[in-house]
């Protein structure tokens, strides 16, 4: 029968989400810890503010929070101008910004080198759903299996036809997120933060993807606006 401390000393130690944690403590029986609130309860406004400046800072690049279900929290006023060819059904809240990404009646279409991109995103939630065995991630997974492969041929075009791969310049660095857009192609490499010494399973569990240029002509068409 381990002790309440020696649980929250394993559970730091192997890095157990918050959530976990308190499983862990009800397998213990102990009461748990660790609290859920929701994000507009009035305690977590000043992290609400924290989100706001950290998206606003990142414009005029592209910048959502997320919560552990890729439902979308917040975005900058950047993300608006690249959902504009989404059917506005996917647009509805909750929005699941990897639906949206893969749907055929979402960003899919309109996504340059989709094979990539849509593995890269299957492969993310696969480890997700291997690590947390999130039963609302499992089916998110099989719905975006579900979908419409894209054209491999995409993947294919070259340069001289306008496309642009990884291999170009990013092989085995990163995955590229290539959008057609009114704008027209924009190239972005996204990267992720997190709450560094989060108090709340709520904001333990969201994260900030930003879409930042990676190509100079990106990032001047978005600098013009």
């Amino acid at each position: 029968m381990p002790s309440r401390e020696l649980v929250l000393s394993l559970a730091k130690q192997l890095e157990v989400p918050f959530r976990q944690r308190n499983e862990l403590l009800l397998a213990a029986g102990f009461a748990p810890i660790y609290r859920e609130r929701s994000l507009t309860a009035p305690e977590l406004a000043p992290a609400r503010a924290a989100i706001e400046l950290v998206l606003e800072a990142y414009e005029p690049f592209p910048a959502l929070a997320i919560d552990r279900h890729w439902s979308l929290v917040m975005s900058n006023r950047a993300v608006a101008p690249l959902l504009a060819r989404v059917h506005a059904d996917l647009l509805r809240p909750p929005v699941n910004v990897l639906r949206v990404s893969l749907h055929p009646a979402g960003l899919a279409p309109h996504i340059r080198n989709l094979v990539e991109w849509r593995e890269h995103v299957l492969s993310r939630l696969e480890t997700q759903v291997r690590l947390s065995a999130d039963g609302v991630l499992a089916a998110l997974l099989d719905e975006l299996r579900g979908l419409a492969a894209p054209d491999a041929m995409n993947e294919r075009r070259s340069p001289s036809d306008g496309g642009t791969r990884t291999s170009d310049s990013l092989a085995g660095v990163a995955v590229p997120f290539q959008l057609d857009t009114e704008r027209g192609r924009l190239s972005f490499l996204s990267t992720t933060t997190v709450f560094g010494t989060p108090v709340d399973i709520t904001l333990s569990e969201l994260a900030i993807e930003a879409f930042l240029p990676a190509d100079a002509a990106t990032a001047a068409a978005l600098r013009a606006g």
